[in-house]
């Protein structure tokens, strides 16, 4: 692994950060709960990719798994545990409530992302 800058993998970071903040702000429904969640790995992968040289397929496990991990905190309340459940930003990237709907959503997400590079690494030039 080396540390890079990808230009095509850093605008699509931007880009998908830019919408989970249009999500966070302007929706309450399923797309904020569910969709976020498909996006953010998504997000994730793009930001390593930014800034790594690291394999696809590691990248993929790895953002599945960080994400999971993320995810089983909020089962275990780390939050409260680690006493910051009284600020904003911790609770929210954190999380405080465990949903297997979003272990699902993050591996759609993944499974998709996956799609997406299998299908356009041939076709794009991303160095």
């Amino acid at each position: 692994m080396k540390f890079t800058f990808n230009k095509f993998y850093f605008i699509c970071s931007l880009l998908l950060f830019g919408t989970e903040v249009l999500i966070a702000l302007y929706t309450t429904n399923w797309i904020r709960a569910y969709f976020g969640d498909f996006l953010v790995v998504i997000l994730l992968y793009c930001l390593i990719n930014s800034f790594l040289v690291v394999r696809k397929d590691y990248a993929l496990i790895g953002v599945l798994l960080f994400s999971y991990l993320i995810e089983t905190l909020q089962y275990f309340r780390f939050v409260e545990l680690i006493s910051l459940d009284h600020i904003p930003i911790a609770n929210t990237l954190i999380g405080t409530s465990f949903s297997w709907l979003d272990m699902l959503m993050y591996t759609l997400g993944i499974i998709f992302t996956a799609m997406l590079e299998k299908i356009s690494s041939p076709l794009i030039k991303t160095t």
